[in-house]
C-alpha cells in the first residue's frame, strides 16, 4: 500500500515514519513539507519516496492509498478534505481541528467520501490504557462516578511565541494540545459517553509577557519574542457527562515545580490512577483490609500499533475506536471549555 507523509516534523519522523517503516504492508510514496529541506532530509534519512512542497502533488497520484496528515492544526482540516474528496484515506494528528465546527466539516467529508478519517488519539493503542478499559467494563471498578484529570507542568511553554503559542495556528493551547489526550483517555475508558455539560476557566498568564518569561524547558524550539502569545498556559473545569463527572486541571506552565501528568478514574468498588505513558495502580478494600496493587505487563509501542491499525483497516473496512464520529466528542467537549472561558459560564450541550 502506497502511502504519503505531510508534514515532516517531530511527531512524523518520531512516530508515523518509524511506524510506517516497521509495517510490512507499507511503502512511503511521498514526503511533503513546505520547507524543502525536511522532505529532502526525510527522503535521504528513510531511503525512500519522493519530497514534495505540495500536498496537492500527491493528491494527483491515484497510487497513493492513505496518508499521514501531520502538520500544524490550522491546515489539518483543509489537508483531509481535500485528500478525502479524491479518495484517500487519512490518519490526521490530534487535535481534529483547531475548533469544533472545522472537526464537523471533516467528518462531513469522511461520510460524503466513505474513506477512512483517523485521528491521531494514539492512547487508544496504549497498552494500560487498553488495560484499564478491560478492568472498567468488566465491572472491576463497580460505577465510575468521578473521572479527576491532571495534566500539569512546570514553566514548560512550547516554542514561545511560535505555532504552539498562536491561537490562529494552533487554536488553543495547553487544553488543545495536552488535555486533547488526557480527555480522549477518559471518554475511551469509560465509553464514549456524551457531554451534557461543561464549565471551564482557560488562563494565558505566565507567556504575555514573553521577555520575561523564565522558564524550565522549552520543547518545539528557542523563544520568538517578537512572535504571537495568545493561547492558554493552564485551564481547569468541570464536564458532566451520562457517565462520571469528570473535573481537571492542566497546564504548560505552573509556579509550581511539581509535574502532575495522572488520571484517576474513581469507582464505589475501586479506583485506578493511570501514571501518563505508564502503568498504573489499583486501589480497593478485601475481607476488611485496604488493598493496593500494580499489574506488571509490556508496553507496546502504541504509535506502532495505530499506525498498523490503520493500514489494516482500510483493508478490511473496520471501524476504529480512533474514528472521526467517535473522536469528534473531545472536539465538542474542548470547544465547549473554551467557550465557557469566554463566557465565563456553564455551557450545555
Amino acid at each position: 500500500m502506497k502511502v504519503a507523509v505531510i508534514g515532516c516534523g517531530t511527531i512524523a519522523n518520531s512516530a508515523h515514519i518509524p511506524a510506517y517503516m516497521k509495517n510490512d504492508k507499507v511503502e512511503i510514496a511521498y514526503f511533503c513539507d513546505i520547507i524543502p529541506e525536511r522532505a529532502k532530509k526525510a527522503v535521504e534519512t528513510y531511503g525512500c519516496g519522493v519530497a514534495v512542497t505540495d500536498y496537492r502533488d500527491i493528491l494527483k497520484d491515484d497510487e497513493v492509498a492513505a496518508v499521514s496528515v501531520c502538520t500544524p492544526n490550522n491546515v489539518h482540516a483543509s489537508i483531509t478534505i481535500d485528500s478525502l474528496k479524491v479518495g484517500k484515506n487519512v490518519l490526521c494528528e490530534k487535535p481534529a481541528a483547531r475548533t469544533y465546527p472545522e472537526a464537523l466539516e471533516m467528518q462531513k467529508a469522511q461520510h460524503d467520501s466513505g474513506k477512512v478519517l483517523n485521528i491521531g488519539v494514539v492512547n487508544r493503542f496504549n497498552t494500560s490504557v487498553n488495560k484499564i478499559k478491560q478492568y472498567i467494563d468488566a465491572g472491576k471498578l463497580g460505577d465510575v462516578h468521578h473521572v479527576y484529570i491532571s495534566f500539569r507542568a512546570h514553566r514548560s511553554i512550547p516554542g514561545l511565541g511560535g505555532a504552539f503559542t498562536t491561537k490562529a495556528i494552533a487554536g488553543g493551547g495547553a487544553l488543545i494540545d495536552w488535555g486533547v489526550h488526557f480527555l480522549d483517555i477518559v471518554m475511551y475508558c469509560c465509553g464514549d459517553p456524551q457531554p451534557r455539560t461543561v464549565t471551564g476557566e482557560a488562563f494565558c498568564k505566565l507567556g504575555k509577557d514573553m521577555e520575561n518569561y523564565t522558564y524550565k524547558n522549552m520543547w518545539a524550539g528557542p523563544p520568538t519574542y517578537d512572535g504571537i502569545y495568545d493561547v492558554d498556559d493552564s485551564v481547569t473545569g468541570m464536564i458532566r457527562t451520562d457517565g462520571p463527572v469528570v473535573t481537571f486541571n492542566g497546564a504548560w506552565a505552573q509556579n509550581i515545580g511539581e509535574p502532575e501528568m495522572f488520571i484517576d478514574f474513581m469507582g464505589d468498588k475501586a479506583g485506578i490512577r493511570l501514571q501518563y505513558g505508564q502503568d498504573f495502580k489499583v486501589y480497593t478494600a478485601e475481607h476488611g483490609a485496604l488493598v493496593e496493587y500494580k499489574p506488571e505487563f509490556e508496553l507496546d509501542n502504541h504509535f506502532e500499533n495505530e499506525i498498523n491499525a490503520f493500514v489494516d483497516c482500510i483493508e478490511s473496512g473496520e471501524k476504529l475506536a480512533s474514528h472521526i464520529d467517535t473522536v469528534i466528542i473531545t472536539a465538542k467537549i474542548m470547544q465547549g471549555i473554551y467557550d465557557s472561558s469566554e463566557q465565563h459560564g456553564e455551557i450545555a450541550f
